[in-house]
């Protein structure tokens, strides 16, 4: 297999693991492509060519099936190779010749696509004379959207915001960072190339190996967006006080909170996870206790000054920076996850003192696990009181704060400064 093919053959196993296999891309790149042998470049071509892909299914799949006359009858295996050519054309502007020509050797490498190859070459050829104008008349946004998800954005937020999120969801999100010394931060801007946000995250254009980036190996910075870094600072003063950080994995939360002075217990049940974030916590010189238990069942010796509750979630604020997820889930889903989340905040209500502060979050755009769930604690006679959060805890973003005082961000937000996460933040304080 030529060297050009190679990271084409790669991508199109990685497209068959979230397609078919319902894998997490984020879990693919680090087995598949960590182990692949490719340099750099190769490795970032890879992620690119599949995350494209992802990113524009439905407009790739309406391409190809423009050009077939029974377009329902092609084998899965085709079809994968199908998009990926066709994203290489449209999309990314590989060469035509490269793009056709590269997909078609992959398709003769193996026996279940070989019969295929001159399908492959006719479709793909022709999309290089036809797509580009059949591509400028799609409606992307819809395209790209399964319908469930639309149809609950557009409930929630209106036809006008439901599509400015899905338009938000066809761009590669910026790279975002929390400093581990907050005084460090202009001087990490400067060597980072990016520009320090009113809430204090630091951002770049995405791009390039991030263990290469000035300060990784030194502990300087993390990789956090900046709605991920809002819930640990509404936890009011944190120097010394203890704080129960629940869903802490990957970590970047944990960290906010040690870096400023906290005594943290950061719990979560996946122990591979926890693992990577002591890992982090060590890269970065930070400290704090780690326990791997079900936080539903997790009872400590004493209740914490302040708790931070990362509900696990189905993840749809996350879709610029991880386009499998509307692939990997679906309303079933979000209706499992809300019986856990209900659990988890009823436990978690337990956990903090009187007068002490809770935040629960989720990186969730669906109302049901961010704002139905607080309101559902609050009616349920729990001893809570909401704690309103203002516009100033929040950089000054005044479209980020409801007027109930919690924090809803949307995709489109922020779009001047390159958009950011979708999450929902809300907080209360114990009687």
């Amino acid at each position: 297999m030529t060297l050009e093919v190679r990271p084409r053959a790669l991508a199109l196993t990685l497209l068959a693991g979230v397609l078919r296999r319902q894998q997490s891309f984020d879990e693919l790149l680090e087995t598949e492509l960590g182990q692949s042998g490719l340099d750099g470049r190769d490795r970032g071509f890879v992620r690119l060519l599949v995350a494209t892909v992802l990113r524009r299914l439905g407009q790739l799949d309406a391409v190809v099936a423009a050009m077939l006359d029974r377009p329902g009858s092609l084998r899965p295996e085709v079809q994968d190779l199908l998009r990926l050519g066709a994203a290489q054309l449209l999309i990314l502007g590989t060469p035509g010749h490269a793009a056709v020509d590269t997909t078609v050797t992959l398709a003769a490498s193996s026996t279940v696509t070989a019969p295929y190859k001159a399908l492959i070459n006719a479709v793909l050829r022709r999309l290089g004379r036809e797509g580009a104008a059949l591509l400028a008349g799609q409606d992307a946004a819809r395209l790209n959207t399964p319908h469930w998800l639309w149809q609950s954005w557009e409930a929630a937020y209106g036809p006008e915001c439901a599509r400015a999120i899905a338009v938000a969801h066809l761009g590669e999100a910026p790279l975002d960072f929390s400093v581990t010394r907050a005084a460090e931060a202009p001087l990490w801007a400067g060597r980072l190339e990016a520009q320090i946000l009113p809430t204090g995250s630091l951002r770049r254009a995405a791009g390039g190996a991030i263990p290469d980036l000035p300060g990784f190996q030194d502990g300087a910075w993390w990789v956090q967006d900046a709605a991920a870094a809002l819930p640990a600072t509404l936890l009011g003063p944190l120097d010394g006080r203890l704080v129960y950080d629940l869903g802490a994995a990957p970590g970047g939360k944990t960290a906010q909170l040690a870096a400023a002075g906290a005594r943290v217990v950061a719990v979560d049940r996946a122990g591979s996870r926890l693992a990577r974030l002591e890992a982090n916590l060590a890269r970065l010189g930070l400290t704090a206790e780690t326990v791997n238990a079900d936080v539903t069942r997790w009872t400590p010796d004493q209740p914490a000054d302040a708790v931070l509750l990362d509900a696990p979630c189905s993840a749809t604020g996350t879709i610029r920076r991880h386009p499998d997820i509307p692939v990997l889930k679906s309303a079933d889903d979000v209706v499992r996850l809300v019986a856990i989340q209900t659990r988890l905040l009823a436990h978690a209500v337990t956990l903090v003192r009187p007068g002490g502060v809770l935040v629960y979050t989720v990186c969730s755009l669906q109302p049901e696990e961010g704002e139905h769930r607080l309101a559902a604690l609050l009616e349920s006679g729990a001893p809570v009181e909401p704690l309103p959060i203002t516009v100033d805890e929040v950089g000054g973003f005044g479209e980020l704060v409801t007027p109930a005082g919690t924090v809803r961000t949307l995709p489109c937000h922020l779009a001047g400064l390159g958009g950011i996460d979708g999450f929902f933040i809300g907080r209360v304080r114990r009687r």
